[in-house]
């Protein structure tokens, strides 16, 4: 159906081509027709020529159809048709042959016709769904841009938030139950002489102590200012020695020397992503031990997290491949890393051989053009 659209849609072009084309089918049909002439003598004469006439009325159009049919009815009655090579009036047996073809002819020229004109028609309904089809492509394909642009956007104003409320919490929270302990440490001095209210008092004061690291832990998970202050290493030691301490699970961080600083939005992504990844395996893995790996390039970041727990089943590993429904928390890992460029794969061997993580995060130009500046005015000192 294709080649036979294709070389309609061609033919249509052209005048001369459809003409030329319409004279060439009609040649060949005299042509096989004479070469079965000692078989079929000067009997049915006319019924060779009418592929020639279904040929030239499909694919030709009217005009050249009746070309096709004058020149066929003029060569089979010269060659064929008694007596032969002459165009004398033939017998009435021959003449009445004569027009029956023509007749046979009239009505293949017309439904060749009608058929060229719908497939004509279908040919143009075809191009203008494909146009529209292309434009709906197109306009999901901006859609889908926009959607990927708005999430980096809500994952970044959510990171801005996270900033500032630690800033919040520490600042005036944390201010005013130092300013409650002061007093309370001021009115247990006052009234030590009464036993049963400085231990209330005294209770009060732990409380308030126990308050304000909580709030402390807390404004640090949010955002730990070493993150902004001292870099990427200070802040995830600090996590990960927590994590152990309150997780009981044997937690380590592989971290190069030298590795300096990177942007905020980056140095951000990678604590985020080994905080969650770490967060999965308190819940779900049941493992004793992890590992977080941080490396680099001039290019690239590199983050590993691994561990000895459940692993996953090959059922769920595929649902994590397809994008299917997985958690919360793969998801918005996922969307970190694409923001910026880079990739991230989740490797299991198979139920009770643990998982890892690995992340791909591209370093931008300028982060790495800066870290190549320092690293030759290091060599070059002596």
């Amino acid at each position: 159906m294709g080649v036979v659209g294709s070389l309609s849609a061609g033919l249509s072009k052209n005048i001369s081509t459809r003409y030329a084309t319409a004279l060439g089918a009609t040649a060949l049909a005299l042509l096989i027709r004479w070469a079965l002439n000692p078989v079929l003598g000067d009997s049915v004469p006319y019924v060779m020529l009418f592929p020639a006439v279904a040929f030239s009325a499909y694919f030709c159009g009217v005009g050249p159809s009746i070309v096709a049919v004058i020149l066929c009815l003029a060569g089979a009655r010269y060659m064929f048709v008694s007596p032969i090579h002459s165009l004398r009036n033939p017998e009435l047996a021959q003449s009445i042959g004569g027009l029956a073809f023509l007749f046979a002819s009239g009505i293949i020229v017309s439904i060749g016709e009608l058929s060229r004109r719908k497939t004509g028609a279908l040919r143009l309904a075809q191009g203008e769904l494909e146009k529209l089809v292309e434009q709906r492509t197109l306009e999901l394909r901006e859609a889908n841009q926009n959607l990927g642009q708005l999430t980096g956007r809500l994952l970044q104003l959510q990171d801005d938030e996270r900033r500032r409320m630690a800033r919040e919490l520490h600042d005036s929270v944390g201010q005013t139950l130092a300013a409650l302990a002061m007093n309370l440490s001021a009115v247990s001095a006052d009234i030590e002489r009464l036993t049963k209210t400085a231990s209330t008092v005294a209770d009060s004061a732990a409380l308030v102590k126990d308050m304000s690291g909580d709030i402390r832990t807390i404004s640090y998970l949010l955002h730990p200012p070493l993150l902004d202050e001292a870099g990427l290493s200070s802040a995830l030691r600090w996590y990960i020695e927590g994590f152990a301490e309150r997780s009981k699970i044997k937690a380590t961080l592989e971290f190069p020397d030298g590795f300096g600083r990177l942007s905020r939005e980056l140095e951000t992504a990678i604590f985020r992503l080994a905080q969650e990844c770490l967060t999965n395996i308190h819940r779900h893995s049941g493992s004793p031990m992890a590992t977080v790996r941080i490396s680099r390039s001039a290019t690239e970041v590199w983050i590993e997290v691994e561990d000895k727990g459940k692993g996953l089943s090959p059922e769920k590993k595929a649902e994590i491949a397809s994008s299917g429904t997985v958690g919360v928390g793969i998801r918005g890992m996922r969307e970190r890393v694409s923001q910026l460029g880079g990739s991230l794969e989740i490797c299991s061997d198979g139920i009770g051989k643990g998982t890892v993580v690995m992340a791909r995060l591209p370093v931008p130009r300028s982060i790495s053009s800066s870290l190549g500046c320092e690293t030759a005015s290091a060599s070059n000192t002596p």
